[in-house]
């Protein structure tokens, strides 16, 4: 199988790292042209100097895997395939899109008889080694002419990859994904800041981070990540108390909104994102000020 990978950012270019081990011909193409040269001599992918290039270099049906960050990016891209491509072609976006632009995109798509697949893609810059977890959403068709790459980037061939509905499915799939990713983030953050405040116990964070990986019922790979982070530093000095928030956490947020269902985890979770985020603190220096009004309490000053 051939087939374009588009974007060859961290994620994009493991990505074709993997497919390229996994035996798939890969044309890549990327707007700095450096990766796109090193994964040539690493990995003897086919390089590609613009998107039609890339697209000249498939045989029908073709085959495009667009993983490039959320937005206008990504919107004009596909938009320039969509020119690009015939009838039977297949657009994979593997990127973080809100479920409406892809059920947008695929009728968009659609009108040309060409086929959209959105690919939820949860792995990090772990994908490489372990695979990459898929939520695929689509036609029954295209999902079968992408099986192969499918099987290749997943941990495994039958498993960690599933055709989860149509288009749409997918990218909503990841969506919630992501939400409950937030929560979970947020517990162990707000567990293991707890642990830290009892100074009388003098507890070795590292120590109860490895502890909870074994057997426990809130062992995860979060928990792995979090145990080895502990390990080489607990004081975390160097790191600005700021979470950023890339999107999915808002969709899930809105989403629950829109079905009227309770997300009290999710949402707060998002909120305290956000509130990391809030460089200025007004609100928390107007609530200062209240206090100060009604009970007479102290304010603090800058110096």
């Amino acid at each position: 199988m051939r087939m374009a990978m588009i974007g060859l950012g961290k994620m994009g270019a493991n990505m074709a790292r993997r497919l390229r081990r996994g035996g798939i011909e890969v044309v890549g193409f990327n707007r700095s042209p450096e990766i796109v040269d090193a994964l040539v001599k690493e990995e003897g992918m086919i390089g590609a100097d613009s998107l039609a290039d890339a697209v000249a270099q498939l045989k029908a049906p073709r085959v495009v895997w667009v993983m490039l960050p959320s937005g206008a990016v990504t919107e004009e891209t596909l938009g320039e395939l969509r020119d690009l491509l015939s009838k039977g072609d297949v657009v994979i976006d593997g990127g973080n899109a809100n479920y409406h632009d892809s059920q947008r995109r695929g009728a968009w798509f659609a009108e040309k008889s060409i086929e959209f697949v959105d690919a939820g893609t949860s792995g990090g810059i772990w994908g490489l080694d372990n695979g990459y977890c898929l939520m695929v959403g689509g036609s029954k068709p295209a999902i079968a002419h992408i099986e192969p790459a499918l099987k290749a980037l997943a941990p495994g061939h039958d498993y960690g990859w599933a055709h989860v509905g149509p288009v749409g499915a997918g990218h909503f799939t990841k969506m919630v994904h992501n939400g409950i990713e937030y929560g979970m983030m947020q517990a162990l953050a707000e567990g293991f800041a707890l642990l830290r405040g009892k100074d009388e116990f003098k507890l070795d964070l590292a120590q109860i981070s490895e502890l909870w990986r074994h057997s426990s019922v809130v062992r995860s790979w979060l928990l792995d990540l979090t145990a080895d982070s502990l390990k080489h530093d607990q004081e975390l000095k160097d790191i600005k108390p700021i979470v950023a928030d890339s999107g999915e956490g808002r969709w899930t947020a809105i989403e629950a909104i829109d079905q009227g269902v309770a997300l009290p985890v999710i949402t707060l979770a998002l909120a305290m994102r956000f509130d990391s985020q809030n460089q200025e603190g007004y609100s928390n220096k107007l609530l200062a000020m209240m206090r100060n009004a009604f009970g007479g309490h102290a304010v603090a000053k800058k110096t």
